[in-house]
């Protein structure tokens, strides 16, 4: 096709999303995930631990992407099983003893309250709710207390580690990852995944020094892994650390805020 009419010809720009059902091999029924997306160039099928998606070209029909999951139901079903013992408990409003925070289980105290509100005292974590609080409002003083620790932890880490430093992160956001531990923007804003107030803090330290050194090195070439050597010794003791536990990290945090 001449160029000026590939420009004229229609192209698909939306995300379309739905799901279809899926038997696998050991008679458990599930539902895949389906993402139509205009940039994809084949099937690509994935598996975590919210569960199976499927990825199609804009021309790909919808038989071939059902067909294409059933030639896999296997490989799904061997996948599901590596995600399914990091699934968590939720945080049960009154009754939940413990709280997780970094690295440890805390005790945990509820009391009434006028509103709610979670906070750290001598003994642990206090939870503070009215007779008739709403989940939500839990869900938001846990993720703010979340955040608190989180902020005060790598602030902390951020001020030791700056000498020697190209210059401070512009700001720090944390959030929920589904991947990622850490990343920096191209304006120098660093962003942490919440789920690190649940590692223990030498592995928290670790994503925190690994992303101030991309501000002086912003790819992952030996001369970055030398900057991150020189502030952080033991950081493939923390990799590794990450690799057994980070996606029961990622589970708890969000079981506790679902």
């Amino acid at each position: 096709m001449p160029p000026m009419f590939r420009l004229l010809a229609p192209t698909t720009r939306t995300i379309e999303r739905d799901s279809f059902p899926l038997q696998l091999c050991d008679g458990r029924h599930i539902e895949v995930a389906r993402v139509r997306h205009p940039r994809a160039r084949r099937l690509r099928l994935t598996v975590d631990e919210r569960g199976a998606r499927l990825t199609l070209p804009p021309r790909a029909s919808l038989a071939s992407s059902e067909r294409f999951a059933g030639e896999h139901r296997d490989w799904i079903a061997q996948q599901l099983e590596r995600y399914a013992p990091v699934s968590a408990v939720g945080l049960l409003a009154g009754e939940s003893p413990e709280l997780p925070l970094r690295g440890e289980l805390v005790p945990l105290q509820w009391r009434t309250g006028r509103y709610t509100r979670v906070h750290g005292d001598a003994a642990g974590v206090v939870i503070s709710l009215p007779a008739s609080a709403p989940r939500a409002a839990l869900v938001r003083a846990l993720r703010d207390f979340y955040e608190a620790q989180a902020r005060a932890d790598a602030g902390r880490w951020i001020a030791a580690h700056l000498p020697g430093l190209p210059r401070a992160p512009r700001r720090v956001r944390f959030r929920p990852m589904s991947s990622q531990w850490g990343s920096l923007s191209a304006d120098g804003s660093v962003s942490l995944d919440l789920a690190l107030v649940l590692a223990r803090p030498s592995a928290f330290e670790y994503v925190v020094v690994h992303e101030l050194c991309h501000l002086v090195r912003p790819d992952h070439t030996p001369a970055f892994w030398h900057e991150v050597e020189s502030r952080f010794p033991a950081w493939r003791a923390e990799r590794d650390y990450f690799h057994a536990e980070g996606r029961r990290l990622k589970a708890a945090l969000r079981a506790l805020l679902a």
